[in-house]
């Protein structure tokens, strides 16, 4: 069984709207079964839920994910019944970390650290402690202490 949950794939489309060329498809499958994931997609990855699967050879169990090549075949052998979440896309290109902020734009991710310090962000219901921003926080004291 194969579900499409959200974007194209297996020449079908899902009702749920992405931003951009991607796919993620819930599979159910019995031993034996061979999978294949979507080859109109660069970058692939499957997460394995529950049960094993194997690929070239190297078995897989519940709570790992593999992320294949870009331009491989991309299939995997399922050894024990299993559920497995297929997902992946078009490459995301350039995305710029910084602490819990992520963003294709280094403006963007600025701007999030001004509304952090200003305490734009909404807070969570019943949590009163303000975390600083790892480059605002008080230096640390390194070295013994003095008498």
């Amino acid at each position: 069984r194969r579900t499409l949950i959200a974007g194209s794939a297996f020449h079908a489309t899902s009702p749920v709207a992405a931003l951009s060329p991607m796919f993620y498809v819930d599979v159910e499958a019995q031993a034996d079964a061979r999978v294949e994931l979507p080859s109109e997609h660069e970058e692939r990855a499957a997460y394995v839920v529950s049960g094993s699967i194997e690929i070239d050879g190297e078995r897989f169990d519940a709570g790992q994910m593999v992320a294949f090549a870009p331009d491989a075949a991309a299939y995997l052998t399922v050894r024990d019944a299993a559920r497995v979440m297929l997902f992946g896309g078009a490459p995301l290109g350039d995305v710029h970390v910084f602490w819990n902020f992520v963003s294709r734009s280094q403006p963007r991710i600025e701007k999030a650290k001004a509304d952090w310090r200003a305490g734009r962000f909404v807070s969570v219901p019943g949590e009163t402690e303000f975390i600083p921003l790892p480059d605002d926080a008080a230096p640390v004291s390194k070295g013994s202490p003095t008498s």
